[in-house]
């Protein structure tokens, strides 16, 4: 996927995401904060086959923690300044909005344009009114044909694979080399590692990597 720059930097991070989730989009709007240090590769995948290996359930798919989730999203946009808005149904299915991205080259520009047409004005990419709009503002007619051929599907699947080879559970989600942070409030621990490279390979870090299973759920 494109790379999101603005010039060189000394880290390189490749970031996974999903447009069904709010979380990576108040991450996104916090990419400023990483502007001096990092180089980021966008890699959209589908949180949904992440969730079916791994055998787990979304947030949306519990009651109450659809509920909490929500609440908690919408807290954590008015806590961080964020304008935001939830799309009048949720979840949604967001395979055809990830092949658009993809198929305009997955820049910083068309990824920010998805997610605030989402997120911040709180529209439906499942509508046909909702979806003519969103390809206006990106000033693109992509044809079913286009949105279907084999290099866009392929490249989604890739990604999404890529990300289960590296154990990543949710979205959104940081790789710094073959390290994971997940989670929208992972930023200021990736921004540690950052300045303490030497960190995830403390005793402390060490010891509980190898802590042992004490009882597993039958």
């Amino acid at each position: 996927m494109t790379l999101w720059s603005k010039g060189s930097r000394s880290v390189e991070l490749d970031w996974y995401f999903d447009f069904i989730s709010p979380y990576a989009y108040l991450q996104f709007e916090q990419f400023e904060r990483l502007r001096s240090s990092a180089d980021i590769r966008l890699r959209p995948v589908v949180l949904g086959a992440l969730l079916s290996h791994w055998q787990t359930r979304g947030p949306a798919e519990i009651p109450g923690k659809r509920r909490w989730t929500y609440r908690h999203v919408q807290f954590r946009a008015e806590q961080l300044g964020i304008p935001f808005k939830m799309p009048p149904a949720h979840p949604f299915n967001p395979v055809r909005v990830l092949r658009l991205a993809i198929l305009l080259q997955c820049n910083e520009e068309v990824v920010q344009e998805i997610f605030r047409f989402i997120w911040r004005d709180g529209q439906s990419v499942d509508s046909t009114d909702g979806w003519s709009t969103l390809c206006e503002r990106l000033g693109a007619r992509p044809t079913e044909e286009e949105l279907t051929r084999v290099d866009v599907k392929d490249a989604l699947r890739f990604n999404t694979q890529q990300a289960i080879s590296l154990e990543i559970f949710g979205v959104p989600t940081f790789v710094l080399g073959r390290e994971i942070f997940w989670g929208e409030d992972s930023l200021p621990l990736l921004q540690h590692c950052f300045a303490h490279p030497g960190w995830l390979k403390s005793d402390a870090i060490r010891r509980i990597d190898a802590l042992p299973i004490g009882v597993r759920r039958s």
